[in-house]
């Protein structure tokens, strides 16, 4: 029997699905992440853009061309937000939501919508690492923050968090060369008043290179950057939501801090680890964002010089509070996008020119072309000529090449 376990969204939503194949394979189902032809479908859908809902629906029309007959069941946010939208599509037998999503497992035969409502974090089945080097850990689900913009609280419910003991069993499990250390507000992660510090802390006699997922701006203090700096080797690369530079956006997407607020995180980063990489996300176009908000942003992304940006123009999302608020036009949005593209380019080959000369390390990856490709500790992409095995190589960057940096072996 084939199973295939595909998945859509966030690095959380791979963590789950990883997890569902483990249980699958414990069954003796052959699986796949990959769609191709299978007896058993499990779409693990997303619902953080209205597009993303979209593509988890049209994904049941793709796995019906690879088998018509086949048992099709979806879990995740889309289903957890419309379960009717995919119950009645013709071959799906079971829809599940977002919580306790390896209970899938023993409820293959099921049909019909199922929702588990388990207070506390739960999990079943520890992922495999299917590629052997970058393994993504999820210590944490749900979210309390209820920003105006996002939908996913009223998904994923309230935070939990999971047992860091379990944690460091999984990864001496898959002892991946670099391990990501995510959730869906992972800076609130707290298992019985230890929070993210104390998970830190347990992860020193982890043998691999920790890289961390989104944080936000309250978790950056004295006390958390120095557990990261006794880890035996974390990759100095913060991604800190950012989502607008304007103090008057920020207070209507109900962000809870300041742009100077998060200008001095950024510094305090920047006191602990010099070369470290900040890299965020920008939502271009909220309703109540003006030209001169928007110019806020700009400028707060020149002042702490990030190394990339992740940005997108606002989707509304229905039941959350923006969704309430008059939408810009879809021309202002797109003019602001294409300034943010820009400068997003402009900064990261700014990055890429001030690490020219130095010596890093890189993980090798993937080959693309002639190239052995791996990312920096800083998340620089790497471009090494020619094949090459090792698990962690130093290279010196030579110059800007493609959407990295050339290197050569040292």
């Amino acid at each position: 029997m084939k199973a295939v376990v595909f998945t859509l969204g966030c690095k959380v939503n791979s963590c789950e699905s990883a997890s569902l194949m483990t249980g699958l394979k414990d069954l003796g189902y052959e699986v796949s992440d990959e769609l191709g032809f299978a007896d058993l479908y499990i779409i693990n859908t997303c619902a953080v853009t209205a597009e993303a809902e979209k593509k988890s629906r049209q994904t049941i029309a793709r796995v019906k061309k690879f088998n018509q007959n086949a048992r099709i069941i979806v879990t995740g946010c889309a289903s957890q937000k419309s379960p009717q939208d995919f119950l009645k599509k013709q071959g799906v037998t079971l829809v599940t939501g977002t919580n306790s999503k390896d209970r899938i497992i023993d409820c293959l035969q099921e049909s019909g919508n199922i929702v588990w409502e388990d207070s506390e974090y739960y999990e079943k089945y520890l992922p495999t690492n299917p590629d052997k080097t970058r393994a993504y850990v999820k210590v944490q689900d749900g979210c309390n923050n209820f920003c105006s913009y996002c939908i996913i609280p009223y998904l994923r419910g309230r935070s939990r968090s999971r047992n860091p003991e379990s944690v460091v069993k999984e990864l001496s499990v898959l002892n991946p060369v670099e391990a990501v250390i995510t959730g869906i507000n992972l800076s609130a992660y707290n298992y019985q008043n230890i929070g993210l510090k104390g998970l830190i802390d347990r992860l020193s006699t982890v043998n691999c290179r920790i890289r961390l997922g989104s944080l936000e701006v309250g978790v950056i203090t004295d006390e958390f950057l120095s557990a990261l700096k006794n880890l035996k080797n974390f990759a100095p690369h913060f991604h800190l939501s950012l989502q607008s530079g304007s103090n008057a956006v920020l207070k209507s997407m109900n962000r809870r801090y300041t742009r100077e607020e998060y200008l001095k995180r950024c510094c305090l980063i920047r006191k602990y680890f010099p070369d470290c990489a900040i890299t965020t996300d920008v939502i271009v176009g909220y309703s109540t964002e003006t030209e001169q908000d928007f110019l806020d942003s700009i400028d707060l992304c020149k002042r702490v010089g990030f190394a990339d940006i992740h940005c997108f123009p606002y989707s509304k999302r229905e039941g959350t509070v923006g969704a309430k608020l008059k939408e810009l036009p879809p021309s202002v949005k797109n003019e602001r996008m294409d300034v943010v593209l820009a400068l997003k380019k402009q900064l990261k080959d700014e990055f890429i020119q001030k690490n020219l000369g130095r010596v890093l390390e890189i993980i090798p990856e993937d080959k693309e072309g002639e190239f052995t490709v791996g990312y920096t500790e800083n998340y620089i992409k790497a471009y090494l000529q020619g094949e090459t095995e090792g698990r962690i190589l130093k290279v010196k960057l030579l110059k800007p090449f493609k959407d990295g940096a050339l290197c050569q072996l040292v």
